[in-house]
């Protein structure tokens, strides 16, 4: 099925939970059903070979789980391939710890409810750094179809009657795909690109802060 994942800015006057309430308001007036919860995480990892090298920038993996695929972890490097593998790869990690080393500061997850709507699965996701809310996720599966292309335009349709003018434009692994079948390592492409997006937007400093 192919999915959409992208970013609600907070609400002006509102709160993370406050924003995440509106839209859960806005789907249930739809007529939407709650369908239990879902996690998503993602851990990074730098090489560890390119630490001890002055000047160069390490290259990053990303370690994922998403509990729409318990059995499955993902490893993913920036622009770079996804590796679908099986729960263990945890346990490998720990092991290749010499090579690469776990930037724990940097875990982020996204964790909320699921809604189903006929034929689409929503879900509604508060990403988490640490104690603090971040940002809010929104995830649109449209369930009968396995080719982007054939149903962007019901995607993007569904998600204007309750997103607005927030509805995201065409995931880039959309473009890539082209008439090929969708597949889970693309939904976790497109969750990376989201925590980086918000890990950024953190880094930024806002002015008029005292």
């Amino acid at each position: 099925a192919c999915r959409s994942v992208s970013q609600v800015p907070v609400a002006e006057g509102k709160s993370v939970q406050q924003t995440v309430e509106l839209l859960a308001r806005r789907l249930e007036a739809l007529g939407a059903d709650k369908q239990g919860t879902f996690g998503v995480d993602c851990e990074t990892y730098h090489t560890a070979a390119a630490l001890g090298t002055q000047g160069q920038t390490g290259k990053l993996m990303y370690v994922m789980h998403n509990s729409e695929y318990p059995l499955s972890c993902f490893a993913l490097f920036e622009n770079g391939p996804c590796l679908v593998a099986d729960a263990n790869f945890d346990t490998l990690m720990v092991k290749l710890k010499g090579f690469f080393q776990n930037a724990k500061a940097n875990k982020i997850e996204s964790r909320g409810t699921r809604y189903q709507y006929c034929d689409f699965l929503v879900k509604l996701g508060t990403v988490t750094m640490g104690p603090s809310a971040r940002g809010i996720s929104v995830e649109v599966e449209y369930c009968p179809c396995v080719i982007a292309n054939d149903c962007w335009n019901l995607l993007m349709e569904f998600m204007q009657s309750f997103m607005g003018s927030h509805t995201p434009g065409v995931p880039s692994v959309f473009g890539s795909k082209h008439d090929s079948a969708y597949s889970p390592a693309d939904t976790m492409v497109q969750y990376m690109e989201l925590f980086n997006k918000i890990r950024k937007q953190q880094q930024v400093p806002v002015a008029g802060i005292r």
